[in-house]
């Protein structure tokens, strides 16, 4: 008969992701728990939150994301917005400067990135790159 864990035991089962064979471990449970339709306040919901972060932190270090490059970032804020480079020209100034910057030839002045940022809600973080 298996004996019936409590929940400090339980937690004492959390190891550290530190390992490629942590990290594969933590997400196979991570599926199992999700299984498992966990409400919130209960102990599985609890583990699955632990485990995440974990994962999530483990993630942040091995598998970084880096910022997009600035003309992929407006490229595809264009795309969604359904604009066309000469939407842009009254925030670059003129259609070569848009046309330069797309072809990396320009970088963004601070009065551009600003009006980016303000009328299309882009990080400033990935503009400046």
């Amino acid at each position: 008969m298996q004996k019936k864990l409590n929940k400090t035991e339980k937690m004492k089962n959390i190891k550290p992701v530190r390992t490629k064979g942590d990290y594969k471990a933590a997400l196979e449970r991570i599926e199992e728990l999700i299984a498992q339709n966990p409400k919130k306040g209960t102990d599985a919901y609890d583990e699955l939150d632990i485990i995440g972060t974990l994962v999530s932190a483990y993630e942040d270090i091995h598998y970084p994301i880096e910022a997009p490059d600035p003309v992929e970032a407006v490229r595809y804020m264009m795309e969604e917005e359904g604009l066309k480079p000469k939407d842009l020209v009254t925030y670059f100034g003129s259609k070569g400067n848009v046309s330069e910057f797309f072809s990396h030839k320009r970088k963004l002045s601070l009065r551009v990135i600003k009006a980016l940022h303000d009328n299309f809600n882009l990080p400033y973080e990935v503009l400046i790159a």
